[in-house]
């Protein structure tokens, strides 16, 4: 299924697939309010669908944004609260680029009306259709897998100090999901040594992973935030760099895995 702001692919495991940065998409009565530089849409998580794409073989539920995250951020609270107060951060309409620069010309910066209005057209679409397929897996199977799936430059200084590690795990602070599933992606990623590992340090899980995650609930969510030097070129053009890809695609496949191999009965 597509619409103006997301596309679903609609699988019958427990898994549901989150992919809310890869959007593009900027509608035609906004894009004159940008600057020229953010029509090129430097801070997508470029290629995501590409890199899971096996994720529909294992019967997931993939659900991928449409409308790019500079006309509204999917993973931010409705709100617009911070997600990590006292660090930069992003807003729900965001008007900064990562690099700190602004996105819109002059004046231009949507006002709280417009930002209600994309709220209502994009946000809450895109996390209906979460809570759906989430409810759907539940009903099926008794819980339900959340993988909230992003990626990012490795540097960029007006966010974080130095490089990244390249996969970023985030539970909410050990909250968003069972203790025992967590321990078993955490433990994988500990067993491998091609890339360097971050469990809830700086990416903690946005609001997706906070808010849907809710294990009392049976629903256990985890975000995986990686860099991008894993799989593409970070810079424009941003091209996908297949042989980089294969080293990285079969870890990530083994974690999906790993949550569907796990069952709540796993934690008595």
């Amino acid at each position: 299924m597509t619409n103006l702001t997301h596309t679903v692919h609609t699988g019958a495991s427990a898994l549901v697939v989150s992919l809310p940065h890869v959007g593009t998409h900027i509608p035609a009565p906004l894009r004159a309010a940008f600057v020229p530089r953010a029509l090129e849409l430097e801070d997508t998580d470029w290629h995501l669908q590409r890199l899971y794409d096996f994720a529909g073989s294992m019967d997931a539920t993939v659900i991928a944004a449409q409308v790019s995250r500079y006309v509204i951020d999917l993973n931010r609270p409705p709100d617009d609260a911070p997600m990590y107060p006292g660090a930069a951060n992003t807003e729900l309409c965001p008007t900064r680029f990562f690099s700190g620069e602004s996105l819109y010309r002059d004046s231009c910066a949507p006002s709280n009306t417009e930002i209600v209005a994309r709220r209502e057209m994009y946000w809450q679409p895109y996390h209906d259709a979460v809570r759906a397929a989430l409810d759907r897996a539940r009903a099926a199977h008794g819980y339900a897998l959340l993988w909230d799936g992003h990626s990012i430059r490795s540097e960029i200084p007006w966010l974080f100090d130095g490089k990244l590690p390249d996969l970023n795990v985030g539970t909410a602070s050990e909250k968003s999901c069972d203790p025992k599933l967590r321990s078993a992606i955490v433990s994988q990623l500990h067993a491998q040594q091609s890339f360097t590992v971050a469990v809830d340090a700086r990416f903690k899980g946005g609001y997706i992973t906070r808010h849907h995650g809710q294990p009392e609930r049976g629903v256990h969510a985890i975000q995986m935030e990686m860099c991008q030097s894993l799989y593409m070129q970070e810079h424009s053009p941003f091209t996908y760099d297949e042989a980089r890809a294969a080293l990285v695609q079969p870890l990530l496949k083994d974690l999906l895995t790993t949550c569907l191999d796990w069952t709540p009965s796993a934690r008595t």
